[in-house]
Formats: C-alpha cells, structure tokens, sequence
C-alpha cells in the first residue's frame, strides 16, 4: 500500500472532471474520513455517514463539528447520499420518513455548498407491477417538486428499486417528472450484484448523467466481490471514455465496497481502512491516465 503522507503529484484529469470519495467507505469516524481524503489530495468528499449516524440525523452541533472540520481540511461537499428510497425503504414504507429527511437535508446541503442528493426509487414490496410503477413516480415526482422548490437536484442512482436496472424505466420516470431537478447516478460497478451490464445500460442513459459512482466487481448477484477499479468486469475505463463522449463534466466518485457495504450492514472497514481507500484512489488516477486520458486525446 502506499504511504498515506507521501507528496503524490496531481492526478491528469479530463477537463471539467474532478475527483472525489464516499468518505465512510474509508471509515466510520469522521476524523478517519478525513484522512482518507485529505491523503488523496482531492479536495472533495462525498458524505453518507459520519460517526455512524446518517448526515440527515446529526443533530446541530455534530453537523456544525462537521462543517467546521471539513472546511479546516480543506474539503467540499461533492454530493450526499440519503437514504431516501433505497434498499432499506420499500414502496409499503412510509412517505413521510423521506419528506422528512429530504427536509432535514435542504439546508444543510446549502451549508455544506452542495445541491446534489442522492436517492433511490423503492424495492418492491408484493405490489403489482403497475401499483408499484405508479406509486414510485407518484412519491418521487413530489420529492423532486420539493427540491426543486429548495434548490436542490436528485440524483437517482442505478440500484435498488422500481428504476433501479432498466434504463426504459428510468427514462420513463425522467419523462414522467419532468424536472431539472432530478437526474441521473451512474454507478459503474452495479450491475454485477443487480443482475445486469451497467456499460450496456449506459449507452442510453449518458446524457441524463449527473453523477457518478466508480466500483469495480466479479462474480454473480448471489457472490459478488469488489475489486480495485478496473480489475473487476464491470469496463469501467469504457464507462468512463463513453461518459465522457457523451458530454460528462462533473465528479467521479469512489465507493470501493470493498470493506464497507451498507446494504450488507457491513460497516467496519477495519485497522487498514485509510490506505485501502488512498490505494483504491491511487488505482483509479492511474486508470483515468492511462486508458482514458489518451483515448479523449485521440478522439480530438
């Protein structure tokens, strides 16, 4: 592993894309996420969970603390992740805990200098295909009126829920809401424990991009494992040379998985938590340098 206090140069980046985190994969602990972040030389950081609590359910003066300490680090709020439909919230769950929290949330992503949140779009739960379809867009179409009357943008990530693996439906939930508001997350590394080629998705969902989730995995929905970015099946130099064809500018983001799998309850990411998450970073810097750099220089 690399030493996290080496001076490592900056990264060569395409223009108009930059480099972040999910900071608890690193760590639960809030001063082990800045340190994973701050030893990659990033800048930016994407919250999930701080001390283990959910950033919608610090109470004020935890997120004043975490305010305070990512602005002394030197850190920017690249997107946050609630908890809002995902794999833990299906379509029987009740509504108003998701108004709820995207309540909490809307101001303290403006203090944190962020708009992105990211969301799901509900497991099912013994709903008819067409109940189930129906009652998504219903519940998502007033989530993102919500936010767009707060400032803030959506941003539906390709995994748990009714939207979740096709991109028809995902197009048909976009067509249907009909909002600036609410795009799209594009996680590379998905599709192998959701059963399905997130590349192949890709090619139809890019432009509607505003996000997106680097991972890497082998192995099937029953076994999946998580490797180090572009050591798995999942292309993600092709995912991301197509993104970038496709116009996208915006933030690449870790979730290595490789210790921490919320959807697992697996929360722990161990002693070596830190130098897995620079190493994963370090992987990902030389991917971009090598195999996608070069193929956007050539494509000029």
């Amino acid at each position: 592993m690399p030493d996290d206090h080496t001076p490592t140069p900056p990264p060569t980046l395409p223009d108009g894309i930059a480099l972040a985190g999910i900071g608890d994969e690193a760590g639960a602990e809030l001063d082990t996420q800045l340190a994973a972040l701050t030893g990659l030389g990033w800048g930016l950081i994407e919250l999930r969970n701080i001390d283990g609590v959910a950033l919608g359910d610090l109470d004020d003066a935890a997120f004043d603390h975490l305010r305070e300490r990512l602005s002394a680090a030197g850190l920017s709020a690249a997107c946050v992740d609630a908890r809002i439909a995902n794999w833990g919230r299906p379509i029987t769950g009740d509504f108003e805990e998701d108004l709820r929290e995207l309540a909490a949330l809307a101001p303290r992503c403006h203090a944190l200098g962020t708009n992105l949140v990211r969301v799901m779009s509900y497991p099912n739960d013994g709903l008819p295909e067409d109940r189930w379809r129906a009652e998504t867009l219903t519940r998502i179409a007033e989530l993102t009126r919500r936010a767009e009357d707060a400032g803030l943008v959506l941003v539906h990530e390709n995994c748990a829920g009714w939207a979740g693996r096709e991109a028809d439906r995902m197009l048909d939930m976009l067509e249907h809401v009909d909002s600036p508001a609410l795009r799209l997350l594009f996680d590379i590394g998905n599709g192998v424990a959701y059963d399905y080629e997130a590349h192949a998705l890709l090619a139809d969902i890019a432009p509607h991009v505003a996000h997106v989730h680097v991972k890497d995995a082998v192995g099937t929905p029953e076994d999946a494992h998580y490797t180090l970015p572009g050591q798995g099946r999942c292309r993600v130099a092709d995912c991301l040379r197509d993104l970038l064809a496709a116009g996208y500018r915006g933030v690449l983001s870790i979730e290595p998985h490789i210790s921490v799998r919320p959807h697992e309850a697996l929360a722990d990411a161990g002693p070596d938590g830190v130098s897995r998450f620079v190493a994963y970073g370090r992987t990902l810097e030389r991917l971009i340098a090598d195999e996608v750099v070069p193929a956007v220089a050539a494509a000029r």
